[in-house]
């Protein structure tokens, strides 16, 4: 893979935003709920690709959990669902692969969480618990990131995001 250095701006563009904007985030249980987390992995995921989807989420939990705007699920809930979006818009090439950022973070990340996330911090859920609390924040992130999709391509459009 060649790694691109405008995506790797873009990566720090997308991971800045989040980082400023997680302060939006709602305490519902032992989870702090982002949606625009997920809106920047449907966008990353659609306009970066898979894996620089899954770098900009990966560092947006760092920073979100250094900063004490995210828990230790910040890092099941950011990386999975701009993968599968990533995926998605890879094999479709459409950008409704936007509304599939729930199939990786509820259903992975929430799984994964349940499993392996919670047990560390003895935080009590079971796995349903989990998926409905990331799709309470991937839902609504995923219809968003899907309208921001068309609003960047309608702003820039001659930027050609399949070629950076």
């Amino acid at each position: 893979m060649k790694v691109s250095t405008k995506k790797v701006a873009f990566v720090g563009l997308f991971v800045a935003l989040e980082v400023v904007l997680s302060g939006t985030s709602i305490p519902v249980g032992v989870t702090k709920i982002m949606p625009l987390q997920h809106t920047f992995n449907a966008t990353a995921g659609i306009l970066l690709g898979p894996w620089y989807a899954v770098v900009a989420g990966f560092f947006t939990a760092v920073m979100r959990v250094s900063l004490g705007t995210g828990t230790i699920f910040a890092f099941p809930g950011s990386v999975f669902g701009g993968l599968v979006v990533g995926y998605f818009y890879k094999i479709g090439k459409k950008d409704y692969a936007a509304f599939t950022e729930p199939l990786g973070t509820a259903l992975i990340g929430g799984t994964l969480s349940a499993l392996l996330f919670a047990p560390v911090i003895n935080a009590e859920g079971s796995i349903w618990f989990f998926i409905y609390l990331f799709a309470l924040s991937s839902v609504p992130g995923g219809i968003i990131g899907y309208f921001f999709v068309k609003l960047i391509r309608n702003v820039l459009p001659n930027i050609n995001w399949e070629e950076l």
